[in-house]
């Protein structure tokens, strides 16, 4: 699973409506151009590819009062609401996705209610133990991942981001059942999007073609 579906339309469901560069500039705002796909080229793709598959609805604007061009404004439809919230519920409860995804997940996770949360998370943490048992015996033989050479080292390199990776979503779930974070359901959620017009101080300045589609 890519980071950047969920990604863009998790943004564009915090704005209700937003265009591209709006989006691009959130991303932005959330370093999400350093850890995951999600370039401008990439973003203003989903957009459009997201479009097409029914995802969103797009929606012609007309140019701005300073003078700027035309815009096209995206919302999310029923059908994206649902694959947004299939592909945030995966990318919570599976252990073995990258972390650009984990990562676009955590972002989002307050979309849900919290005890469906907790319960996304318990089963990450148990995805974690079976295949770490599953491969342990093998692969990391009791005198150590060295008596297999240097290649010992990659399942090494493995179960210690699995130990690690399980130790954190223990952490989270904790401060979560500890009543951190504002849930669905639980009232004003906390923003995480600019105004349309805000400066980012994160935004890397650099210009793309369809900053201005």
């Amino acid at each position: 699973m890519s980071a950047i579906r969920l990604l863009v339309l998790g943004a564009v469901r915090m704005h209700g409506r937003a265009h591209g560069y709006q989006v691009r500039n959130d991303l932005e705002y959330w370093g999400a151009h350093e850890w995951s796909n999600a370039k401008p080229g990439s973003i203003y793709h989903a957009l459009k590819q997201m479009a097409k598959q029914g995802l969103l609805l797009a929606h012609e604007t007309a140019p701005s009062t300073a003078g700027g061009p035309p815009r096209t404004e995206y919302e999310v439809t029923d059908e994206g609401l649902e694959e947004y919230r299939a592909l945030l519920r995966d990318a919570i409860r599976s252990y073995d996705r990258n972390m650009d995804v984990l990562s676009a997940a955590v972002g989002f996770i307050v979309d849900l209610p919290r005890e469906e949360a907790v319960a996304l998370l318990k089963e990450r943490i148990e995805g974690i133990r079976e295949w770490r048992e599953a491969v342990t015996g093998y692969y990391t033989p009791e005198e150590g991942p060295e008596s297999l050479g240097h290649i010992g080292e990659i399942m090494n390199l493995w179960v210690h981001s699995a130990d690690s990776g399980a130790e954190w979503t223990r952490g989270l779930i904790a401060r979560i059942e500890g009543g951190a974070y504002t849930f669905a359901g639980e009232g004003d959620p906390f923003v995480g999007v600019l105004a349309d017009g805000e400066e980012n101080p994160y935004a890397t300045g650099v210009p793309d073609p369809g900053d201005n589609d």
